[in-house]
């Protein structure tokens, strides 16, 4: 796995494989620590719950990981690089957020108001010292929970047709790392080679 290009703290890596995105999420899981926030998003089929495999298998994680949207979120158990009980919480928020608001509601209050329902709201915006959330479709409220976060956002490659590019199973994915807080910054970059 090498990066492509970093501009300022982002930093671009091409997956030309399912093994290749695997390998992205593992090295992921080697710079993590308990009380960290990953947003990750990308059209259907980008290969968002693959790089979360290869996360899962970073942390040790013996479960296996699938996506969540049926169950919205998903706990597993492993170790982190240091030996330390790891604690994943894998969120697929893509059913959350709903257009039925209260009267005065925003957008963030919904999405508050259904993690609540769900008893993921304290542990999304405080996670314990042991636990790591990672959350699919997550990024339409990174503001309200993870002032500190790191963004990850997969593209899948494009096929011209009729008049319209439309994505396609075929071709490289990239993956863009965006540190959100200067701790994640830095870590980031190992992962860039800096």
């Amino acid at each position: 796995m090498q990066p492509n290009t970093t501009t300022s703290a982002t930093i671009t890596i091409e997956a030309p494989t399912s093994i290749a995105m695997r390998e992205i999420g593992e090295h992921i899981a080697h710079i993590v620590h308990g009380g960290d926030v990953l947003l990750l998003s990308g059209p259907l089929g980008a290969g968002k719950t693959t790089l979360a495999q290869g996360f899962g298998t970073g942390l040790g994680i013996k479960e296996p990981i699938v996506s969540p949207t049926f169950t919205i979120a998903r706990e597993l158990n492993g170790t982190f690089p240091n030996g330390d009980h790891a604690h994943m919480i894998h969120v697929d928020a893509y059913r959350l957020g709903g257009n039925d608001y209260a009267p005065g509601q925003d957008g963030i209050g919904r999405l508050l108001d259904e993690l609540e329902s769900l008893g993921l709201d304290e542990e999304l915006e405080d996670p314990s010292g042991n636990t790591v959330i990672l959350m699919e479709w997550g990024e339409q409220m990174a503001a309200a929970l993870a002032p500190e976060r790191l963004e990850i956002h997969i593209s899948r490659p494009t096929a011209p047709t009729r008049n319209t590019n439309e994505p396609t199973s075929e071709g490289t994915r990239i993956v863009t790392l965006v540190p959100v807080g200067s701790d994640w910054a830095q870590r980031a970059a190992t992962i860039a080679g800096k």
